[in-house]
């Protein structure tokens, strides 16, 4: 029953918008009415600022790495149900309970939930990011070459089992169609650069 429960608190910790609250808390605006929409780590950098913008980024992984990690305390480390709360957190973050189901893209919880249980392919992965969104300069592009690569990083490096491999291919899966409209703006021509300065 407790690993249950485990994936029930990963779904309410990914729900914790702390995008949402730290551009309400610094400017009293929405960010779901800003931007892009979305409550994640790079809509705030781009309409807030960096520093709104990484500190979202880092409590957005920490959330993704703490609902694995209670996963683990309470299932002894059963890489089923930590698979299960990496996708339990990310769809609580995508679909948060507390902003009527509007949330993020997942990717900062992806990374935070996936570091718990893999730090090395999380590593090769964060790698790749950095040199696509280096030569493309957009994030979105290298989110989602990044995500669609770490199962085989998860295969290659970690020897990980069967079930985080799974729970890797599914996580994929839910970034690359929450980055669809990104997807479409790739292949127009039209998808925003990167930017360091807030947009108002």
């Amino acid at each position: 029953m407790m690993p249950f429960f485990a994936v029930l608190a990963a779904y309410l910790i990914g729900s914790i918008p702390f995008g949402f609250l730290l551009v309400k808390w610094r400017s009293g605006g929405d960010i779901r009415e800003k931007g892009s929409g979305n409550t994640g780590a790079t809509n705030v950098l781009r309409t807030a600022g960096p520093a709104a913008g990484i500190a979202t980024l880092i409590l957005d992984i920490g959330k993704g790495y703490l609902a694995v990690w209670l996963a683990g305390r309470w299932s002894s480390d059963s890489p089923f149900w930590m698979g299960l709360a990496v996708l339990a957190v990310m769809f609580g973050h995508t679909y948060p309970l507390f902003l009527g189901f509007r949330g993020g893209k997942a990717v900062a919880c992806f990374l935070g939930g996936f570091l718990r249980l893999a730090p090395l392919s999380i590593l090769a992965i964060v790698i790749v990011f950095v040199a696509v969104v280096a030569w493309s300069r957009h994030i979105s592009l290298g989110s989602i070459i990044a995500a669609g690569t770490l199962p085989l990083a998860l295969w290659l490096i970690d020897k990980a089992a069967l079930d985080v491999i799974l729970a890797s291919i599914a996580a994929a899966i839910l970034i690359i169609v929450r980055h669809r409209e990104n997807i479409h703006r790739l292949h127009e021509g039209t998808e925003r650069v990167l930017s360091w300065g807030a947009h108002r």
